[in-house]
């Protein structure tokens, strides 16, 4: 008699049972997924885990203010940290100069409380005579809490990442500038990537390749005004992404693509986000939102990558406030709209229809 085959969904791809080997700084996910770190731990827990490798993400700029810069500097920084490749491309004449402004990872002695701990220790919901049960004396504790550090780390914006991680890695530079068309850029790419080659039936994942592109359709680059050429080009490096095991950000200006074709830059990035700034002393939203202070930009998410699925993935929020923590250390929080009038209760309308209505109660359609 034949043996009986296992019938999988049509919806989902057939993954190794078995949990891959991994190298530092990657972690699995549901259905055979595998994250990469943003380096930033807040849009880690939003994104369920990080980047997926073989993914491209690109970011809009906001022409008031270089806030992609933040979520590019500490990209970068957290992949030299867990020694992976790195391919950075500027349309700036020294891209390497660049590298003397990613931050460093925090050192343990900085004082610096995390929200997040505190909300953690508030859900464990454990009274503090039985703490010492769930501290040094457990390893399964202890040892999930190693891992978490040691997949992301928070970086202090004000030291510079120390020479030791710029020497002993591959890192590759490209001025934008000097690329006549941009088939010379993707054969860079193409051939930074054959050195992270997927192989599904392979039970580990030993390297981990990162590429960083600023600003790519910069006034400084000579392909600047052949949106044709540029579409081509992110259409090429998105299949060439998903047969290897890294990661792509392409920074962009919305503002200096058509309408219609930045619509179709939003398209093919699997995972898009957006970072606006906020203006200074707006009264209004001083108003309407706590903790403005704060602030110094917001970011959105307007798509997160799904790999071997066709779930979707539903947010609890899709803006959050973009906050520098003592003015070191980078934050996400969701927004929290303050009370209306001075009330404790719901920030939104007071009314309870759907029209114009005055009335609480029932709902008037």
């Amino acid at each position: 008699m034949a043996a009986t085959k296992s019938r999988g969904s049509s919806f989902s791809r057939t993954v190794s049972a078995a949990t891959p080997s991994l190298a530092p700084g990657l972690k699995c996910g549901p259905n055979g997924t595998v994250f990469l770190s943003s380096g930033i731990p807040d849009l880690d827990k939003i994104l369920g885990g990080g980047f997926a490798l073989g993914s491209l993400v690109m970011v809009m700029e906001d022409s008031e203010a270089p806030h992609h810069m933040l979520l590019l500097r500490n990209f970068m920084s957290q992949g030299l940290v867990h020694d992976q490749p790195l391919l950075y491309a500027s349309p700036s004449k020294d891209p390497k100069g660049f590298l003397g402004t990613l931050p460093s990872p925090a050192s343990p002695k900085d004082d610096k409380p995390r929200d997040r701990d505190t909300d953690q220790e508030k859900g464990l919901r454990i009274a503090w005579q039985y703490k010492k049960y769930f501290g040094e004396n457990n390893p399964n504790f202890t040892g999930h809490r190693d891992d978490k550090h040691e997949y992301c780390n928070d970086f202090d914006l004000r030291k510079p990442l120390e020479r030791q991680f710029l020497i002993r890695q591959h890192v590759d530079c490209v001025s934008l500038q000097d690329s006549m068309n941009l088939s010379v850029l993707l054969d860079h790419c193409g051939t930074f990537l054959s050195q992270f080659p997927r192989n599904d039936n392979s039970s580990s994942i030993t390297r981990a390749g990162r590429i960083a592109i600023q600003s790519f359709c910069a006034p400084e680059c000579r392909y600047s005004n052949m949106e044709w050429h540029m579409l081509s080009f992110i259409r090429s490096l998105k299949s060439v992404m998903r047969s290897s095991n890294a990661v792509a950000i392409i920074t962009f200006p919305p503002s200096l693509l058509s309408p219609s074709f930045c619509k179709r830059w939003q398209h093919m990035a699997d995972t898009l986000l957006s970072v606006k700034a906020i203006p200074d002393e707006d009264k209004e939203l001083a108003q309407l939102l706590t903790g403005y202070q704060d602030m110094v930009g917001l970011l959105n998410v307007h798509k997160i990558a799904r790999i071997n699925t066709q779930a979707p993935m539903i947010l609890e929020a899709t803006t959050f406030s973009i906050k520098l923590q003592k003015r070191r250390y980078l934050v996400l929080e969701c927004l929290n709209q303050a009370p209306i009038d001075g009330s404790s209760g719901a920030s939104y309308g007071t009314s309870g229809s759907c029209s114009a209505s005055s009335k609480t109660g029932r709902l008037d359609f």
